[in-house]
């Protein structure tokens, strides 16, 4: 999903900052506030009837809604880079507008489609208010991780919040590495070739 919207906005018109705005609520409003809304908008609606509210499928929908701009900003940023007349010359060489995408601009994307890919998941691990309103607390079915941590604190079971904290540091931290490192051998590769 993030994928199209980056690439529509990237070439979107008069109307892209309002898109913009909207898509990146969820990065400026408190996170009570947005799960509130998802609460009251999610919990008179099922999905193949199965409630919304408290369950581990409304939280997926909540965590899309609030990850969305982490996914969609740095894709957008990368389809943005592509210069149009690599796009023009595509066309003109006889490229569908999906073969022009398929094989030209995604591959030329892949850097801001891995950032966003990294990006969500590092924030997805350690997402609190939204789920925590969406979702509850339900052990086994809607306790995540961030919640759990909440509940060791709130049980002043300190050693066993540190423990879960140092996970998920450790996750994210990897996760953050692992992306900086790829996209750090790329740039010496090229800067390398440069000189």
């Amino acid at each position: 999903m993030g994928i199209w919207i980056g690439h529509f906005l990237a070439r979107a018109g008069a109307l892209k900052g309002w898109i913009e705005g909207l898509l990146a609520l969820p990065l400026v409003l408190p996170p009570t506030v947005l799960g509130y809304y998802l609460l009251v908008s999610l919990g008179r609606v099922s999905l193949f009837g199965l409630p919304l509210v408290f369950s581990f499928t409304g939280i997926l929908i909540a965590s899309l809604i609030v990850n969305l701009p982490f996914a969609i900003q740095p894709i957008q940023r990368a389809f943005e880079a592509i210069q149009p007349e690599i796009v023009e010359a595509a066309q003109v060489s006889g490229l569908s507008r999906w073969q022009t995408f398929n094989l030209i601009e995604l591959p030329l994307a892949w850097r801001g489609i891995v950032s966003a890919a990294v990006l969500t998941f590092a924030h997805t691990l350690g997402e609190f208010g939204v789920v925590l309103m969406v979702g509850g607390a339900i052990p086994g079915e809607t306790k995540t991780v961030s919640i759990a941590i909440f509940d060791k604190v709130q049980n002043f079971d300190i050693s066993g919040a540190g423990t879960l904290s140092l996970l998920l540091l450790g996750i994210s931290l990897a996760s953050i590495a692992f992306s900086y490192g790829v996209f750090g051998a790329t740039r010496n590769k090229n800067s390398n070739r440069a000189t």
